[in-house]
């Protein structure tokens, strides 16, 4: 199973702090599993468009089934809108996945 872990900073601000995937879906043998391939894309893709279109670099580590990083937040405000927008979509697209794919990837969110 793939979990998703997004750590919020707190309940009054719910600023994406960090994220973290871990696991493997087994819905297919690899190379051939939607799930997985699905969920790296939206989380690889995420973190492209962030360094892309916000033009921050995250601290982000990657390895077989998992990816983390930290969100560190920018003293501009408008570059700390645009990843937490970004970041809020990824929720979003993983989420749809969730909906038709429960069994294989699970989303928790918790507060710092």
């Amino acid at each position: 199973m793939i979990t998703i872990t997004i750590l919020r900073h707190s309940a009054e601000n719910s600023r994406i702090v960090s994220f973290a995937i871990e696991g493997h879906a087994q819905f297919k043998k690899p190379g051939k599993d939607i799930v997985c391939a699905g969920v790296s894309a939206i989380s690889v893709g995420t973190v492209n468009a962030i360094e892309e279109l916000a033009g921050l670099e995250l601290p982000a580590s990657m390895d077989n089934g998992w990816l983390q990083s930290d969100i560190p937040e920018q003293s501009d405000p408008a570059v700390n809108e645009r990843v937490q927008l970004l970041l809020e979509s990824m929720i979003v697209m993983l989420s749809t996945i969730v909906a038709s794919y429960g069994k294989f990837v699970q989303i928790r969110q918790q507060i710092r």
